[in-house]
């Protein structure tokens, strides 16, 4: 599994626990999770 699809996955554990009922201080899971989504996107980019 390469780093992208690694870090793909965990954007999707992320968005998929901001759905559910959980209470969470100080962070956002679905901002998290799109963090994590936006840095999968642009590895190409990153690693060159």
């Amino acid at each position: 599994m390469s780093i992208q699809a690694f870090l793909y996955l965990v954007a999707i554990i992320l968005i998929a626990l901001a759905a559910l009922p959980i209470r969470t201080r100080g962070i956002s899971l679905a901002l998290l999770g799109a963090a994590f989504a936006l840095l999968a996107y642009a590895w190409p980019v990153i690693t060159g």
